[in-house]
This record gives structure tokens, sequence and C-alpha cells, in this order.
């Protein structure tokens, strides 16, 4: 695994100079905060972060649709006094058809029309997603239904590689279309660590008749035990020379290092194939994707003055 790229780096730097204008768009998922450490959690993240000009900033809905109105909460205040542009994450998980709409109503009430529509997760204690009796099936029926609201800009999550509950291999690539075609306007990925496997993505989409944008996600790896664990629960491939390469920094204690590295190159690699728009899974962790967002030759400016 080549982990400096510095020859693609560098060009890309280059033209920038030229252009300063060229940079890519980034954007950033928060969770909602639990407790009141972790509100001041989310308060230092957003306070690192948003001085990089976020295109939007995303607020989750956490497993099983547990943190409904915590979500709400954050992504009304984060949207009342910091002036970022909201997605607030919506899930079919829990809730009536009625009580769902309610809720994104709510946040079209307060000036959030940017809307997440996913699926969501099983709900705590279950195996798998079910729906509520009087529920959404599913997200296209979610994204229908928001769509016919008039007044939401939809996004939607995508999976480069196959989604664990995916009925066969190209069943992501008509989920997809079909989640565009009800409404969506853009997609965001599911993260992954070889950028081969967001271009054979795009591919298939483009080929399928799929024209609205794709924005990859990116899981910055503050833990590499813990990222393993995670990417096996979320279908992510681990390639054999990342996993050796973490091993090896590990030994030598350059683990962030070697994560700022990996995250740059991949994000490079994207960006020099045409990709314009990233999208980042922070965990409420800012410091090591403000390090890859410097790296990456974006300058961070001037600090919000009012956050929550």
């Amino acid at each position: 695994m080549n982990l400096s790229h510095i020859g693609f780096r560098a060009t890309r730097r280059e033209i920038k100079r030229e252009n300063p204008d060229m940079s890519p768009q980034v954007s950033f998922e928060f969770f909602p905060p639990k407790t009141l450490e972790a509100a001041f959690r989310l308060h230092d993240t957003v306070q690192t972060l948003a001085p990089y000009g976020p295109r939007f900033v995303s607020v989750t809905y956490g497993a099983g649709g547990t943190t409904r109105a915590l979500t709400r909460e954050a992504a009304q205040t984060l949207h009342k006094t910091t002036g970022l542009r909201v997605a607030a994450h919506l899930t079919c998980v829990g809730a009536s058809r009625d009580e769902t709409l309610d809720v994104a109503r709510g946040y079209a009430g307060t000036g959030i029309t940017d809307i997440v529509a996913l699926r969501g997760d099983a709900e705590e204690g279950a195996e798998r997603f079910t729906p509520h009796a009087s529920g959404f099936a599913n997200s296209v029926e979610l994204i229908e239904a928001l769509a016919a609201e008039g007044q939401f800009n939809i996004k939607v999550g995508a999976y480069p590689e196959r989604h664990p509950d995916a009925a066969h291999e190209n069943a992501d690539i008509d989920w997809l279309k079909a989640k565009l075609d009800a409404g969506a306007s853009e997609a965001i990925t599911q993260f992954f660590f070889d950028p081969e496997d967001f271009l054979r993505f795009r591919d298939k989409c483009a080929a399928a008749g799929i024209d609205k944008p794709i924005t990859p996600g990116f899981l910055p790896i503050e833990n590499w035990q813990s990222t393993k664990r995670f990417s096996a629960k979320c279908g992510a491939s681990i390639p054999a020379a990342l996993d050796d390469a973490f091993a090896k920094a590990a030994r030598d204690g350059r683990e962030e290092l070697l994560a700022i590295a990996q995250a740059t190159e991949l994000c490079d690699a994207l960006l020099c194939e045409g990709v314009e728009d990233l999208h980042f899974y922070t965990l409420n962790r800012p410091e090591l994707t403000a390090k890859i967002c410097t790296a990456l030759g974006l300058e961070a400016r001037a600090p919000l003055r009012n956050v929550a």
C-alpha cells in the first residue's frame, strides 16, 4: 500500500495555487449528545470543524431511532445558533407514518429543510429491521412522502460495498436508483477504505442511469481495532495491507500519523478522479478530521462566535 501519493497531491495543490477557489467541499456528521459532558464535546466538535466551511452538517438519529428527541434538539440548536446548514437524519424505525412526518414538519417549522432519509437499523434487541405496523416499510416510501410535502431537500444513503441486508449483488444499485427517483437529490455513501470500491460503484451507478450527486463518506481512524469491529457490522471490507500497516504503526507509536496519511491518500485519490464533495463521519471527535482537512489543503477560517 502506497501511503504517499505525493505526486497526486502536489499536482492538485499546484492547480489550487493557480485557482484558489478550487477546494473540495466538506460536510460533517455529528451525533446528538446524551449527557452534559457529551454536549460539551459536541460544542468543541462544532467549534473545531465549522471554520472549514462545511457544505452542511448532519445529525444522526441513533440506532433503532433511540435518539429521536435528542436529534431534534441538537439539530434545531445547531441551526439556530451556528448559522450552519443542518441536515437532520430521519428513519422509518419505531414510529407511524404520521409520527415520522410530524417530526419532519417540525424541522421545517424551525427552518431545517434538509433531511437525510434512511430506513434505519433494527430496534434495540431485534436482529433485523421490522417496519412499524403503521409506519413506512422502507426508505423509498419515506422519501416519496417527504417529497410530496414539497419543502425538503432529501439526502439518502448509498453503499459502495454490499449492504448486509442486500438480497443480491445489484440490490444496492437498484435501491439507490429507486430512492433518487422517489425524490432524493443526493446520496452519501457508507465509509470504505479502498478508492476503487467507490469508483467501481460510481461507474455502476452511471451505467444504471443514476446522474444525481454521490458523495463519498469517510471514517477517520481514531482506533484501528474499534474501526475493524465497526466495519464488520457495516459490511465495509478491510484491505490486508491497511491492517498490516496499522499493526506496524501501533508498534511504532505512529497510529495518528498513519490515520492522517491513509485518509488523505484516500480522499486525494477520489479528488483526482473528479470527486468534489467529501463527507466525514466525525463521531464527535474533531481533532483527527481537522488534521485531515488541513492536509487536504483546506484552510480553517474565522471561528464561530456563537455555538450551542
